[in-house]
């Protein structure tokens, strides 16, 4: 973006005295992007008026560091009508500035003056001129990213990253330019990653990148506000690493205004990271001109709001669809078994393990959980939401089975259909298969922004939930309601 100073904001720039912290910071956003500053020549004509021949002097030659704005046009007769016809050189110079805004030359000015900002009203364009303190705002909401956090993953810059480790090698092999690629655009635009090692040595890697360019498939994908997730690599068989990453990049998505997610990959054969992305969402969209990569997109935002349950949490994951029809469940977990399936619950108490071990189920978002409940409404595509009991005593999160129930008391065969995605060990696993146990297949979805208490869950007459409990729609709304779930992730 083109930003114009006004002459005020120059002075103050430019002044040897210390600048306010507001404009500090302003400045440094504004430089850090690479938005263009720039001078109008009326701003140097205000300064020529000074009647200090060294200050001018001195003001002009550091001003004539900044780009000057070429022949700007003179304000028309229409402008002028709106603004009022200038009665001095200083009102003059004004209507100049603002008239380089009107034209478009500039996408926004920076100002202190009172009077420009009520000629800007005047002329509609008051949205577009900023005093110092709506400026740091509106560059602040711009910019300031949310960044999912994990216990066992580190933050870090590109430049922090030793690609000579091994972990990098099929990386290089599969991209001939990866080495120049990292230092052009990785290292010197100051790129955020996360890694897990393991005694220093990396083991799973991301790192996404925002975007809003059309993506060079043929044709190509239209230009629109996205994350690319440029770099997902998990050499950790088994750790479900793939799918946190996911998680966190579905998380920086959404609570960053992103709606829109795309990676590309040369898919292989009984391709693992293919397999994976597909079942939540991502879809193959054609390949890029340049390479032949083979490119996928995912969307959060419903726009076939018609499609199945199941199809619209797959496709549109974390999106759901809970209309009338859609049976709902409350379902109870114990606080240690809470702490495990659902490990990035904001409201929880962290423990050494946290920081130490490898979650697998809490890494996962298919997970299984298991009861003795004799429970035989709820099918795939129902919504269930867990209620944390004995501490807390409220709904924490919501959830969408996605596969139909089983019951089974044969152990062989609930290891294999649970796999990692229980809290329980083998040996749990085994004394569970005793009896008949019946298993919940699902994906965690969201959270409740506001989790909801059991003195809220009484007032709607569901109480405490003992066992798995079907509620009716309307305790469902008054839920989704109270707990400030996102109305752009549902579908009814």
């Amino acid at each position: 973006m083109k930003i114009l100073y006004d002459t005020n904001i120059l002075i103050h720039i430019q002044d040897p005295k210390e600048l306010s912290p507001d404009l500090q910071t302003l400045l440094s956003i504004i430089r850090e992007h690479g938005h263009q500053e720039v001078v109008h020549p009326a701003s140097l004509k205000d300064i020529e008026n000074d009647s200090d021949e060294e200050r001018r002097r001195v003001t002009l030659s550091k001003l004539r560091g900044y780009p000057i704005l070429p022949s700007p046009p003179a304000p028309d007769d229409y402008f002028l009508s709106l603004v009022g016809t200038p009665t001095n050189t200083h009102d003059e110079n004004d209507n100049d500035i603002l008239f380089s805004l009107k034209r478009n030359l500039v996408d926004f000015l920076i100002t202190e003056d009172k009077g420009i900002r009520k000629k800007a009203i005047q002329a509609d364009i008051d949205d577009r001129v900023f005093s110092i303190a709506s400026a740091l705002d509106y560059f602040k909401r711009l910019y300031n990213r949310y960044l999912p956090t994990h216990t066992l993953l580190k933050e870090c810059y590109a430049h922090d990253i030793n690609i000579d480790q091994p972990f990098f090698d099929s990386l290089k092999e599969d991209y001939p330019g990866f080495e120049d690629w990292w230092f052009e655009k990785c290292v010197k635009q100051g790129r955020k990653c996360w890694i897990y090692e393991e005694d220093k040595v990396i083991k799973a890697f991301l790192m996404l990148k925002d975007e809003d360019q059309s993506i060079d498939t043929s044709p190509p994908v239209p230009a629109g506000r996205r994350v690319k997730i440029t770099t997902l690599k998990v050499d950790l068989s088994g750790s479900k690493m793939g799918e946190l990453f996911l998680k966190m990049a579905f998380q920086y998505c959404i609570n960053n205004q992103f709606f829109e997610v795309y990676l590309t990959h040369f898919e292989g054969e009984n391709d693992a990271l293919v397999y994976l992305i597909k079942n939540y969402g991502f879809e193959e969209v054609g390949k890029k001109v340049s390479n032949g990569e083979n490119v996928y997109l995912k969307k959060f935002i419903a726009d076939d709001t018609g499609l199945p349950p199941l199809t619209i949490a797959k496709k549109y994951y974390p999106c759901f669809k809970d209309g009338e029809n859609i049976k709902k469940f409350v379902i109870p977990i114990q606080p240690q078994y809470h702490d495990t399936l659902f490990p990035d619950y904001s409201k929880r108490q962290m423990t050494f393990a946290d920081y130490s071990e490898i979650n697998i189920p809490g890494n996962a978002i298919k997970k299984a959980y298991l009861s003795r409940s004799k429970i035989k409404k709820i099918t795939p595509g129902s919504i269930i939401l867990f209620y944390r009991s004995k501490d807390q005593k409220a709904i924490t999160s919501v959830g969408i089975v996605d596969q139909e129930p089983i019951r089974t008391n044969d152990a062989d065969e609930l290891k294999r259909i649970v796999g990692k995605r229980s809290v329980y060990s083998e040996e749990q696993l085994t004394e569970w298969a005793q009896e008949n146990v019946f298993i919940l297949r699902f994906k965690h979805h969201l959270y409740l922004p506001n989790p909801l208490s059991l003195k809220f869950m009484n007032g709607l007459g569901i109480g405490a939930p003992q066992s798995i409990r079907e509620i009716n729609h309307e305790q469902y709304l008054a839920l989704k309601t109270g707990g400030k779930l996102d109305e752009r992730f549902t579908v009814n």
